[in-house]
């Protein structure tokens, strides 16, 4: 079963796409503004069990397992890859947003979960009022910098893209050791607990889950990479107040310069630095995570001007 937060209730919510229905699961918990958060690969809102019920405090908190992933629904990927184009995911959680009546919310997401975000602030940006990504530069970025370092140390970047399903067949003949060798090399995997390990070990268990786990680096290094292009080729940036964070143990502190990256996705401010963890900042230092959170979002709590979003 999956790991249930103290005070938080469980919900299943429909939402409309061009796959048919999909189902998110989610925890909401607490009251005041709404905050999205979203997990990364290979885990599932699990990441956030220290996060979420501090934040709850202030406010209204809204937890979902990413499509693909956890207990949402994990459709079947199209030869073009665009059933987990980080388009669709995001417009996903939009809809999931609106329809638990929150019009305007507040975003963080950490790597898988930052990409959607991400996608999220560019295709509705009236919708989020600022946004936090944890420990990624922008996918594009990030392809178009690739270095050997890069790929040595994200070599699953490059192994799970390749065509269904070799990845996925060469995962399931011992999924505990994959789960261990991948996120081992990031963090170790003393941080997380038994009932955590055994929620992910579940998730990169179960073939459907493992295949839109695939997909989703799938899209990627694909329609995910022409969402971008297009977004660059017509100038469209985000416009939100953004803070990032990251590793200073990990890949993206040693190939990329987040900050610049992210600055030149953004009209508005990005602020950020490393913290002293590795890729894994909310099971790693969540204390540091919940009052860095804390700081960012209450600076767009009441007497904000609203954000002003470029048509061009």
């Amino acid at each position: 079963m999956p790991i249930q937060f103290l005070g938080f209730e469980q919900k299943r919510i429909t939402v409309p796409s061009a796959d048919g229905p999909i189902e998110i699961a989610c925890q909401i918990g607490g009251s005041g503004p709404a905050l999205l958060l979203l997990h990364g690969f290979p885990q599932t809102k699990a990441i956030w069990h220290k996060v979420g019920p501090a934040l709850a405090k202030n406010y209204t908190v809204v937890i979902p397992d990413l499509r693909g992933y956890g207990a949402s629904s994990k459709p079947n990927g199209k030869d073009d890859h665009s059933t987990y184009s980080k388009r669709s995911m995001a417009a996903d959680q939009h809809a999931l947003m609106k329809e638990l009546g929150h019009e305007q919310f507040f975003l963080l997401g950490h790597d898988r979960g930052g990409r959607v975000s991400h996608r999220l602030a560019m295709d509705f940006p009236q919708s989020v009022k600022r946004l936090m990504v944890l420990d990624i530069s922008p996918t594009l970025a990030m392809y178009e910098n690739t270095t050997m370092q890069f790929a040595r140390g994200y070599w699953h970047w490059f192994f799970l893209i390749q065509p269904a399903p070799i990845p996925e067949a060469m995962i399931a003949a011992n999924p505990e050791f994959w789960l261990k060798k991948h996120m081992g090399r990031h963090a170790g995997t003393g941080i997380f607990s038994a009932d955590r390990w055994t929620e992910y070990l579940s998730a990169v268990s179960d073939p459907q889950c493992m295949h839109a786990m695939c997909e989703d680096y799938r899209a990627a290094a694909s329609i995910d990479l022409v969402h971008d292009r297009e977004d660059r080729a017509e100038g469209k940036k985000l416009v939100m107040p953004l803070r990032v964070l990251w590793g200073e143990h990990g890949l993206v502190e040693k190939c990329f310069k987040p900050i610049d990256d992210w600055s030149n996705a953004s009209k508005s401010e990005v602020t950020g630095k490393a913290l002293a963890c590795g890729h894994y900042i909310p099971e790693e230092l969540p204390d540091t995570l919940i009052e860095e959170a804390r700081t960012f979002f209450s600076q767009g709590v009441g007497g904000e001007v609203a954000v002003k979003i470029n048509k061009t």
